[in-house]
């Protein structure tokens, strides 16, 4: 059975409207799951530990007497990452070391320490960098197990000097995943309770007589915890609130047509909700794609999941050229982009909005998912157009240095009263002139 996907093509007096449909998306505001967010939020507040062990137990199923018996001891971490199958721990050893050599440059390049500078009169002004202290990281457990997820999300935070990282991960059923527990042990995870949902963000977030509290909280989840980040930001920082997967690819024609429609089915298998647009000039090979797709999801596992997503949230774009291609990349400010021609980088530099960049018909999104380095924790839903990947900066604040010198504060401080007094501010006046000469 064939797959329906939307033919959209540039040329169509109403296309803009048609696309802003296709894109339309909002993170889940389902009031139902916004008021049990906040309640059990406000229980986890009031009750700590007592709180998230009835959240727990009733939602995974479980029969904990403690939250303390939800930790994870890292003897059991060690035992995972030594039980798997040598070429798999090859794999997962040798991703972290990808992810780790990226964001070792990362912290290089931004200045992990800061800057200063002297000014003539004396007066040092600059720069400190320091990182966070605690760091909370979900990682999913529901319908599938990331441990990817856990690389991209504690190696960054190690790297950039995070004191201590919490990771929370659900167990439905009381079922452990090896390779999670085995990544938290490479990634250098410090602590890992299998608790998830809005309770253990409100645990992180507010900390308990178990669970300590974080500065930040990153990582995926379902509605609920989405719900439950935005509830809690402000008393502790977020990464972001995460949509759908979504992946963009400009083509102009010259790769396999079978490479192409795998790369649309790698992001719609994720879930329904996910997104995959192919944007190309040559109407026959858009037919082409759609060809191979329809003969090569009867082999996908997940193809009622791909079948889905493709229908409700896919899309076909004919466009006049690669450079209108490039503007309508732009426009949609993907989370994934692939740019699938025989010249890559020249369209690469038109690009101004997406999440990640895949350059060239042998860098399959995949790649970037797993072991390529750069972290795969993308802004989605057109949020490239003002955020940017996970990184060490994440996990890092900055803090200003002023050091007036006594010259200094004689002119700085005849500006500073001055405006003060236009403010209406007067002890803010005083405070600088008490200190000129």
């Amino acid at each position: 059975m064939s797959v329906f996907i939307r033919q959209l093509d540039t040329s169509d007096p109403d296309f803009n409207a048609k696309l802003m449909h296709v894109l339309a998306f909002e993170a889940s505001e389902d009031e139902a799951i916004d008021r049990a967010a906040a309640a059990i939020l406000a229980d986890v507040r009031t009750r700590g530990d007592a709180a998230v062990l009835d959240c727990t137990n009733r939602f995974d199923r479980l029969a904990a007497a403690s939250v303390a018996a939800l930790e994870i001891p890292r003897a059991e971490l060690q035992a995972a990452l030594d039980g798997l199958p040598p070429a798999r721990r090859a794999a997962l050893q040798q991703a972290a070391d990808r992810v780790r050599a990226y964001h070792e440059r990362q912290k290089k390049e931004c200045g992990s320490d800061g800057f200063t500078f002297v000014e003539a009169d004396g007066t040092v002004l600059g720069q400190k960098v320091t990182p966070l202290d605690k760091v909370g990281i979900y990682v999913p457990g529901g319908k599938a197990a990331y441990p990817s997820s856990v690389l991209m999300n504690a190696i960054p935070a190690r790297v950039a000097g995070v004191q201590e990282i919490i990771m929370v991960v659900p167990t439905p059923d009381g079922v452990k995943n090896p390779l999670v527990l085995a990544a938290a042990q490479i990634a250098g995870v410090d602590r890992v309770f299998t608790i998830g949902g809005a309770q253990a963000v409100g645990a992180l977030a507010h900390g308990t007589a178990t669970i300590p509290q974080v500065d930040k909280i990153v990582g995926p989840g379902n509605a609920y915890v989405a719900a439950a980040k935005r509830r809690v930001f402000g008393l502790v920082g977020i990464d972001m609130i995460a949509g759908p997967s979504e992946i963009l690819v400009l083509a102009d024609g010259s790769t396999d047509p079978d490479w192409v429609a795998m790369d649309l089915f790698s992001q719609a298998e994720h879930d329904e909700l996910a997104q995959s647009i192919l944007v190309c000039p040559d109407a026959a090979y858009l037919e082409r794609v759609r060809a191979s797709v329809d003969r090569l999801i009867g082999d996908m596992p997940r193809q009622d999941v791909i079948r889905t997503s493709l229908t409700n949230r896919g899309a076909m774009v004919k466009v006049r050229d690669m450079d209108e291609a490039c503007d309508i990349a732009n426009l949609i400010a993907a989370e994934h982009l692939e740019i699938s021609a025989t010249e890559p980088n020249r369209w690469a530099d038109k690009i101004r909005h997406a999440g990640a960049m895949f350059l060239g018909r042998y860098s399959s999104e995949s790649l970037g998912d797993y072991c390529a380095g750069p972290n795969h924790v993308l802004p989605t839903s057109r949020t490239a157009r003002f955020s940017s990947p996970l990184g060490v900066y994440d996990f890092q604040k900055r803090s200003s240095i002023i050091h007036v010198s006594e010259a200094g504060a004689q002119s700085l401080g005849k500006v500073a009263a001055e405006l003060a007094y236009g403010e209406g501010l007067q002890a803010h006046a005083r405070s600088a002139e008490l200190r000129l000469k």
